[in-house]
């Protein structure tokens, strides 16, 4: 039996010689997982074109395009209600259950957008059983990113914080990647006829099997370190995590729902802007798809990338303002040239928003939970970022495709600019959270959670940073 001393002394040979293969677990069950989640959310928006004169017949096929948004956009009015309902509850009872819980209504609402009959086959049922999906996704999407986001920045090495955070959005440009070039495939796969008919299913089932790898996977990870630091001394419930939180991190809370609204233009390039391309200049969407395919390959090289750096040279200073500022410079002329011809066109506009996109993407994650402490670090991001994915993420292709048939494209440019130039005023009040050593400048937490953390056996070394620190 090990006495406290043994305890205290931190983990034994076999311990450390484990903790490779234990964190390497953690890590791709936390991406995995997020890819998954990712994977099943976006690919409706990519296919919306092509299934909803199936699901949401009308005589103006237009008005079944914006039927199938609508319903898009419920996902993300569901989204707000469980990141402030579930959010306290991962900080109450931990990140794995949470994200275990998330992946399997992620999973179980692809599997019934894809087993959905035609509103021929079963009527008023189909978009019905459509909307129940959304519904279903979006209180899953609505836990899940910022628990993946504490899951992944807690299991960090302290000067690792960067590359860790960056992960989840890697894995959501991973899964972007994915589902547009699974909408690609089956569009130039089939005819017009058997795409409608049945073709457009076969990427919402694959979905919902990933899933369940996902969820096996996440089932078998291990909880943060240093969520059980707080937890052994922080007992309060989730509603009063709650009231903590808005009582005490304002400015945080701010700063966070800043560094999200930007995926208004997010959404826009990764689930509009093929069908904004076919709508405006008549492109084929195979082949629109298949330029966004190139153009997510560099956002999935930035990312990770730009996380790394941001370790060594500083998140604040760099990233958010240079990627924000990128947004403002090339969305409007990026857009217009979108009236020239040519695949290589399409490439350059694509590829272009991707680039800074990726530089924004790269590091907010990291920040938002270097915001807040760990005992209201999944409520602090999961209240701030789903709010504002909701209003403006979700509304993104239906406030974009309202635009382009009043007449005005180029209102999306101007709407999304606008935005992300609100944003950039708030970066210039974010702290410097990275760091040149080996520690991670982290939100101040309770001097009892930190005296707590010294009773926690092996913890990890991103808890010993942020120690270090205060």
């Amino acid at each position: 039996m090990k006495t406290s001393q043994d305890a205290l002394a931190g983990p034994g040979l076999s311990d450390r010689l484990k903790a490779p293969d234990r964190s390497l677990r953690n890590i791709v069950a936390g991406t995995i997982g997020h890819f998954v989640e990712w994977y099943d959310w976006y690919i409706y928006g990519l296919l919306a074109a092509v299934f909803s004169s199936q699901i949401f017949p009308s005589d103006d096929p237009f008005a079944s395009l914006v039927a199938a948004l609508l319903t898009y956009a419920v996902g993300f009015v569901v989204r707000p209600l469980s990141g402030i309902i579930i959010s306290p509850l991962a900080d109450r009872f931990g990140r794995r259950l949470i994200l275990t819980l998330s992946i399997s209504g992620m999973a179980l609402g692809s599997l019934i957008i894809g087993l959905t009959p035609s509103f021929a086959t079963i009527g008023y049922a189909a978009p019905v059983l459509f909307l129940v999906a959304r519904i279903i996704q979006g209180i899953s999407a609505g836990s899940e990113g910022q628990s993946a986001i504490a899951f992944m920045v807690e299991h960090a090495p302290a000067n690792r914080r960067g590359l860790f955070g960056s992960f989840t959005n890697m894995a959501s440009g991973l899964a972007t990647l994915a589902a547009t070039g699974s909408a690609a495939i089956v569009t130039a796969s089939f005819s017009p006829a058997d795409l409608a008919a049945w073709g457009w299913r076969i990427p919402f089932v694959v979905g919902g099997i990933l899933g369940v790898v996902g969820l096996i996977l996440r089932a078998r990870a291990e909880e943060t370190p240093e969520f059980e630091a707080s937890a052994l001394v922080d007992q309060k419930s989730a509603p009063a995590r709650l009231m903590d939180l808005l009582r005490e991190h304002p400015k945080a809370l701010l700063q966070a729902a800043a560094l999200s609204a930007p995926a208004v233009a997010y959404y826009t390039w990764a689930t509009f802007l093929p069908t904004y391309a076919k709508l405006t200049t008549g492109r084929d969407l195979a082949s629109t798809l298949a330029g966004s395919v190139i153009g997510l390959a560099l956002l999935v090289i930035i990312v990770p990338t730009c996380g790394a750096l941001s370790d060594r040279l500083g998140r604040r200073k760099i990233f958010p303002i240079i990627g924000a500022i990128g947004m403002i410079v090339l969305f409007y002329p990026m857009l217009l040239l979108l009236n020239q011809p040519g695949f290589g066109v399409y490439v350059l506009v694509s590829a272009s928003g991707w680039v800074v996109l990726g530089i924004w993407q790269s590091v907010y994650p990291t920040i938002q939970a270097e915001l807040f402490p760990a005992a209201v670090r999944v409520s602090g991001i999961g209240f701030a970022h789903q709010i504002v994915i909701a209003v403006f993420g979700g509304t993104a292709p239906l406030i974009a495709a309202a635009f382009v048939g009043a007449g005005q494209p180029m209102y999306v440019a101007i709407y999304m600019t606008v935005i992300v130039a609100l944003c950039l005023a708030v970066y210039f009040t974010l702290p410097e959270t990275g760091d040149r050593g080996d520690r991670a400048t982290v939100a101040p937490a309770d001097p009892e959670v930190l005296e707590g953390e010294h009773l926690l056996v092996g913890t990890s070394s991103a808890t010993d940073g942020a120690r270090r620190s205060r």
